[in-house]
């Protein structure tokens, strides 16, 4: 029987041309305008990939075809990424997040879901242990 072709899903978030310097200086408070430039820095130099701005609100480093576990359904997103947020910043890494049981141990104050990481702030997380689990999100996409 002839394997069944995943469907490419048509996703409402792309990548864009906009600035993502100039968006992340629009970020308010200005504490958070900070952190999101040090996840910038450390997303960026842990990737080795040049920041893309998507659909004017996520912060994206590569392109990776990811392919759902439950649909089978296929979609372009970025390898890794973060969005400012109101409550918080959400950082995203596919779905490889619950396989780092040990350092999630080890991060600080999170919350956790659907491939992402949310955070209220750099201070309640351990940066070395954030970098960690950036780099391993690297190597396993």
């Amino acid at each position: 029987m002839a394997e069944k072709k995943a469907k490419l899903a048509e996703n409402k978030i792309k990548p864009t041309t906009a600035g993502v310097e100039e968006y992340l200086n629009s970020i308010t408070p200005e504490q958070k305008r900070k952190d999101c430039f040090v996840l910038l820095e450390m997303m960026k130099k842990t990737s080795k990939e040049e920041p893309v701005l998507w659909s004017n609100s996520f912060i994206g480093f590569g392109i990776k075809r990811h392919k759902s576990e439950h649909t089978g359904r296929e979609a372009d997103w970025m390898r890794i990424g973060f969005a400012p947020r109101k409550a918080n910043i959400s950082l995203y890494f596919g779905s490889y997040i619950d396989k780092h049981v040990t350092a999630l141990q080890q991060l600080g104050r999170y919350k956790a879901g659907m491939g992402c990481l949310y955070i209220n702030k750099l201070a309640d997380v351990d940066l070395k242990v954030l970098e960690g689990i950036i780099a391993a999100g690297c190597r396993m996409l």
